[in-house]
């Protein structure tokens, strides 16, 4: 049986020193932290609104084409100068001597993938597509969904066996997890491995190293925060890669919106801009470091919610050594990175993963009775008793997700 005090009198405490603020929904409605959708950082954005502004003329970007210079003709320069310099103020990947396709999100590109590192048509079967459980609920649907002759989606990486050709896909940290990964098959034939970086930026882990893969994938929607530009790009090592999918992103939208990038280029500029003159720019307008401590507050906040309730574990995370902190306190010691900068930092995932005690067979259908949605353990190729909570949700459903939280008991 649940029972749970919904919009008390006064602020929840909790025993780690945290305090949750009355919340505003009502007892009737649900708190929807299902989604992944990044919206915990619009109060960052609010501050530089003005900054971020773009003006396109009517007369402006109106071909297909955006730089016929370039092997991805349909990317603009702004957008390449910008990604490029983004990932050398985080220093978080190799992009030398890589090449770099944009698409439509990562979600476009994950499907080019497939199509690029899939064996020619004349194969006599699809090649297998495989990802260590917990996996990203949306792989299976993503891989089903076109019905290919090129490949098909097999399950967990971890029990694949086959000595057959296969393409492993490695997401870092993971979704939904937050755990950092690496290839786990086991296997005669050597596979191909898509790493999918998402969420390897400072705010929800450690930079603990430079990532140097023949395949990258990174997403416009975890980095900046702002998904409905439907922005992602890959670094590939092999050209021949790299112009198929292309030639997947050319057949499936025409390239990527023009406005989107321009949009994106800027938004980036900006981040990039207040880490490059860091003696001049406020610390609430450093993008990485103001949602870090964001997150760090969440997670402080959640951790307690769950320790009250005593109804879920949670994933533990080893402690590492962030580099993108530690460059910025030796370069400025003693200024307002010095709370970060020899410590060892924990990682503020995107999403908590809970599994829930003993007598409780169905997470879902639990938090379900608290009116908190959340995405279960089967979509993600694992046992019911997990579910998975994003913690990049508006702060009101934060602070009533807690709430709910706290307040919940088993009897």
């Amino acid at each position: 049986m649940v029972v749970s005090t919904i919009n008390g009198t006064s602020p929840l405490s909790h025993s780690n020193g945290t305090t949750i603020p009355l919340s505003t929904f009502s007892r009737n409605s649900f708190v929807n932290v299902e989604k992944g959708d990044p919206v915990a950082f619009r109060p960052y954005w609010e501050k530089v609104r003005d900054e971020c502004t773009v003006d396109i003329k009517g007369d402006e970007w109106m071909s297909y084409l955006g730089d016929t210079n370039n092997l991805c003709w349909y990317m603009v320069p702004q957008m390449r100068d910008a990604i490029l310099r983004l990932h050398n103020v985080v220093d978080n990947a190799v992009t030398k001597d890589k090449f770099l396709v944009l698409g439509t999100g990562s979600s476009q590109l994950y499907q080019a993938l497939l199509y690029a590192l899939s064996p020619s048509e004349s194969s006599h079967r699809p090649i297998n597509v495989v990802a260590a459980a917990p996996y990203y609920s949306e792989y299976k649907d993503a891989t089903d969904i076109l019905q290919s002759r090129l490949f098909q989606w097999t399950g967990d990486a971890a029990l694949y066996d086959k000595d057959e050709p296969y393409i492993e896909v490695v997401t870092s940290p993971n979704n939904p997890d937050g755990t950092l990964r690496v290839p786990v098959v086991n296997s005669g034939v050597e596979g191909k491995i898509i790493y999918d970086l998402a969420y390897y930026w400072p705010q929800y882990t450690p930079i603990t190293y430079q990532l140097d893969h023949h395949v990258m994938v990174f997403t416009f929607s975890k980095c900046i925060s702002h998904a409905g530009s439907r922005i992602g790009w890959a670094f590939v090592k092999d050209i021949e890669v790299a112009k198929k999918m292309i030639r997947f992103v050319q057949l499936n939208s025409i390239g990527v919106s023009r406005e989107s990038q321009i949009r994106a280029a800027k938004m980036i500029g900006v981040i990039c801009y207040g880490y490059k003159n860091l003696k001049s720019i406020e610390f609430d307008h450093l993008f990485f470091d103001y949602c870090k401590r964001l997150m760090k507050e969440r997670w402080e906040k959640f951790k307690g919610a769950i320790e009250k309730s005593k109804v879920f574990t949670l994933t533990k995370y080893p402690t590492s050594y962030c580099h993108f902190n530690k460059d910025l306190s030796e370069q400025y010691p003693g200024n307002i990175f010095s709370p970060m900068k020899s410590e060892n930092t924990y990682s503020y995932t995107a999403f908590a993963w809970l599994k829930c005690l003993e007598g409780i067979k169905d997470g879902v259908s639990y938090l379900e009775k608290l009116k908190i949605r959340t995405r279960g353990g089967e979509r993600f190729g694992v046992d019911a008793k997990y579910v998975r909570v994003s913690m990049i949700c508006t702060e009101d459903e934060f602070i009533e997700l807690c709430t709910r939280l706290s307040n919940a008991k088993r009897e």
